[in-house]
């Protein structure tokens, strides 16, 4: 098999060739940009399975650049800051990035997060024995292809979105706590992450709901959790 590949996007280059380092040790393939704009030609050009991404570059920023890719494409993405504010951390994942990491940053918690961002989204199709196609009410689900659809029109979905939707559908009318979306999706343990889900959901909702304040599908189950609606 073809190794996976990482771009790499930080405007320092000593970080850009340390991560380098790290990841190719583990036998991943890796691009680099210096920042957001070089990002983008990158990925018109070369295949790549994850973005690892900083936040404040010049030219154009990691949170701008994350809100273009996301227009396109649903890959995943790290994003890197010496922020270490919960509204920081909110805003990239608000615009679509999939995790984040506070800098300095321990190179085996960058892998570790690397590897398990990989797992979820590059083996995503493995057929589980789950229904591989479900609709609720014009809500459609093809796990195959990876798409949700509303009334015959494909949403765009981040792939962590797209878990989430995918998780509650497959187990529609049962109540997942916040903690337990979290731990299911993230593939960690799910300690103070409410607003971490808040945010998805909301995304979600922006995207799936005719009405996102009275949502027609997912739905809050206060004090417990959220559900999908049959």
């Amino acid at each position: 098999m073809e190794p996976r590949v990482v771009l790499v996007v930080d405007d320092d280059k000593e970080i850009r060739d340390a991560i380098e380092i790290y990841l190719k040790q583990e036998g991943l393939a890796v691009l680099k940009a210096k920042d957001g704009l070089e990002a983008l030609k990158t990925l018109e050009s070369e295949e790549v399975h994850l973005i690892i991404l900083d936040v404040m570059m010049p030219k154009l920023d990691g949170i701008a650049a994350t809100f273009k890719i996301r227009e396109h494409r649903n890959l995943p993405i790290l994003m890197l800051s010496a922020k270490s504010e919960d509204s920081d951390k909110i805003l990239g994942l608000h615009v679509g990035a999939d995790d984040y990491l506070t800098k300095p940053f321990n190179p085996m918690e960058l892998i570790a997060r690397v590897k398990s961002l990989l797992r979820r989204y590059v083996t995503f199709g493995a057929y589980d024995g789950k229904p591989q196609t479900i609709d609720l009410r014009g809500l459609a689900l093809n796990r195959e292809g990876k798409e949700v659809s509303v009334n015959g029109e494909t949403v765009k979905l981040t792939p962590i979105e797209y878990k989430i939707v995918e998780l509650l559908m497959i187990h529609a009318g049962r109540v997942f706590s916040i903690q337990e979306i979290y731990e299911r999706v993230w593939k960690e343990p799910g300690y103070n992450v409410e607003n971490t889900v808040a945010v998805h959901i909301r995304k979600i909702r922006e995207k799936i709901e005719f009405d996102p304040k009275n949502p027609r599908y997912l739905k809050v189950v206060w004090g417990i959790g959220y559900k999908m609606e049959k």
